[in-house]
């Protein structure tokens, strides 16, 4: 096989994940893969080139692009980056099309092939591929470790000399990946949680981890397996549910987030206002807006004596284990492509299919095209 693969450092700000960890490097060297890297690359996730030694380094990341036939990052290329790769180069990792227009034009005119890691399809198969959901399993459980280190209250049921502590209540909204996360986390440091999501067959997942699901009395069940549009009656009965819920709460962390999309607003000002001083709101989709009206990205504020946190790019905080995990995801995706004869895209495979959002000069997803270059 004669494939070159690209590894440089991430230039995005406060980043400290890197794409391939040592021992995904090894493997693909294993597999006659030849890995050219940035020197430096995984410094920040603190993996030293020595980590690294079967890669072969160069000192520029201009260098590792121009021989690559793949590159391999957490973040898509930057214009200068896609510029850079050689015309049928392949670009595997999040593409972040809905943020970043820019950068998909940059690799849609330098012909370059781009991977997405947001559009891996939901399939069994797929599951090993899906950094969405192993990083946002690091998401949901630092979430929960951020609202204990900002709390006030201890989160165990402690019987000391001194009395008996009670333990701290916490509600987490989104039961998804990194909802479930949060509430495994909170309840291994000792809360007793709640969960609230929109869907009835969360109950099962959230019970199974020892949590109790919100009842706001509504079936929001719509066809296949996804939550129906509410009415304005409905909204109204599930905001005043909550808002009761929370306002007993020592801590909130909400993960209601959907890919493309602004995060929901499910806990507005009136809502935090309603809630005891000292309590603390962790808000794990800050980048997609909050859930909570008054989050700011980045920052932690106070607004009526309650803490609200907004971090962002919340796996970095623990960037050894998240990129691992990412290099895991990566050598699953990259199986396909690797033929015996080198890169390899068939379009006939259900995954690649899905996933590959630019080609030969193209857009292929449509949704993406049109965002970007309109109706046609």
């Amino acid at each position: 096989m004669s494939v070159t693969i690209a590894l440089i450092r991430e230039t995005q700000p406060g980043e400290r994940r890197v794409a391939l960890d040592p021992g995904a490097v090894q493997r693909l060297i294993d597999r006659g893969v030849e890995v050219v890297m940035e020197r430096g690359a995984g410094e920040q996730a603190r993996y030293p080139d020595s980590d690294y030694a079967p890669s072969r380094f160069v000192d520029r990341p201009e260098e590792a692009l121009a021989e690559a036939d793949i590159l391999v990052k957490i973040h898509p290329p930057t214009p200068e980056e896609a510029a850079a790769l050689r015309e049928g180069a392949l670009y595997v990792g999040f593409t972040e099309h809905h943020r970043e227009p820019e950068r998909i034009i940059a690799m849609r005119d330098a012909g370059v092939s781009g991977l997405s890691f947001e559009l891996v399809p939901r399939i069994s198969r797929a599951q090993a591929m899906d950094a969405l959901s192993s990083q946002a399993t690091i998401t949901g459980y630092k979430g929960a470790i951020i609202a204990a280190e900002h709390s006030g209250r201890l989160f165990p049921m402690l019987t000391t000399a001194a009395g008996t502590i009670r333990p701290a209540q916490v509600v987490v909204i989104g039961a998804g990946v990194a909802g479930l996360q949060a509430i495994a986390t909170a309840r291994r440091i000792g809360a007793q949680v709640q969960a609230y999501d929109i869907r009835p067959d969360a109950r099962e997942q959230v019970e199974s981890l020892g949590a109790r699901l919100i009842d706001t009395g509504i079936d929001a069940t719509g066809e296949g397996g996804y939550a129906r549009e509410l009415t304005d009656e409905e909204k109204q009965k599930q905001a005043e549910v909550l808002a009761e819920r929370l306002a007993r709460s020592d801590a909130v962390i909400c993960t209601a987030g959907v890919p493309g999309r602004p995060a929901p607003k499910i806990v507005p000002a009136t809502m935090v206002e309603g809630m005891k001083v000292g309590s603390v709101i962790v808000d794990l989709v800050a980048e997609g807006g909050g859930n909570c009206e008054l989050t700011q990205p980045g920052q932690t504020i106070e607004h009526s004596g309650v803490i609200i946190a907004g971090p962002t790019n919340v796996p970095s905080l623990a960037a050894v284990h998240a990129s691992e995990m990412y290099g895991r995801n990566l050598l699953k995706l990259l199986e396909p492509v690797l033929g015996d004869d080198g890169v390899s895209l068939d379009f006939s495979d259900e995954v690649l299919d899905a996933c590959v959002l630019t080609h030969a000069g193209a857009i292929r997803h449509e949704p993406t095209r049109k965002a970007i270059e309109g109706e046609t």
